[in-house]
């Protein structure tokens, strides 16, 4: 099994990493360690992570302040979505991302 992170779910871990660093480059380079290892666990067990807020979705907490919302694509390929911060709504009432590859549903059901 591949995974691909979609461009925004990059944005979102470039996100991540630019407020953490900011603060502590050595804290931001843990988390983002944390996130490639459950990114890694996802290639052998895709359906490691709990069924997601959006249908067709599923959702891994690597940190307890992190969610990675992926879907599995025909038993071939991980898609990671997003990746959120634990403390803000999931799903977004309304969502800045836009449908498409990844987000084939609106987010605000």
């Amino acid at each position: 099994m591949r995974v691909v992170w979609t461009p925004e779910a990059e944005q979102d871990r470039s996100d991540v990493w630019d407020c953490i660093a900011s603060d502590s480059p050595h804290a931001a380079s843990r988390l983002d360690q944390l996130f490639s290892e459950a990114v890694g666990r996802l290639t052998l067990h895709p359906k490691l992570g709990k069924p997601g807020k959006i249908p067709g979705t599923r959702e891994l907490i690597p940190h307890n302040s992190y969610r990675l919302v992926y879907e599995i694509e025909r038993e071939t390929t991980v898609w990671v979505l997003a990746l959120v911060h634990t403390a803000m709504q999931w799903p977004a009432r309304q969502s800045p991302r836009p449908e498409g590859r990844g987000f084939p549903r609106k987010l605000d059901k």
